[in-house]
């Protein structure tokens, strides 16, 4: 199960970061850097730069995904599968990032971002959920 969940993750961190790339390339966006602040905010780190915040943040953005996938698996214990599952799990996943940021002090509320932050946060996660449940789904 946990291996199961890890891999699942790792393919749906895999298929959001491409997607990032693609809609990057397009928008314009620079990279976030938010998942280096979280990290650097959760281990008491403190990168003397900007060079090293995106190191700590690529880092962060796969270990998230990855670990995401446990929580796909723990999803899969309670016995649900397909549409179900996904829904379940961007319902615990994007909320839950959402409130780690704001009590972090890394972001406000996200009724507070604009539309150029909103959008791309919930369409790539989502992106995410629905990678990392077809591969949970599809693997033994």
């Amino acid at each position: 199960m946990i291996f199961k969940g890890a891999l699942a993750g790792l393919v749906g961190v895999s298929a959001m970061t491409a997607a990032q790339a693609v809609e990057m390339r397009i928008t314009g966006r620079r990279p976030s850097m938010v998942p280096g602040h979280v990290a650097s905010k959760l281990l008491g780190l403190e990168p003397k730069d900007d060079e090293a915040l995106a190191r700590i943040s690529i880092r962060m953005h796969w270990a998230h995904g990855i670990t995401q996938g446990l929580m796909r698996a723990a999803i899969g214990r309670l016995g649900l599968r397909g549409p179900a599952a996904a829904g379940a799990h961007f319902a615990l996943m994007w909320p839950g990032d959402a409130i780690l940021y704001k009590v972090l002090g890394i972001s406000p509320w996200p009724w507070q971002w604009s539309l150029e932050e909103l959008a791309p946060d919930v369409l790539h996660k989502g992106l995410f959920v629905v990678a990392t449940n077809a591969a949970y789904d599809r693997l033994p």
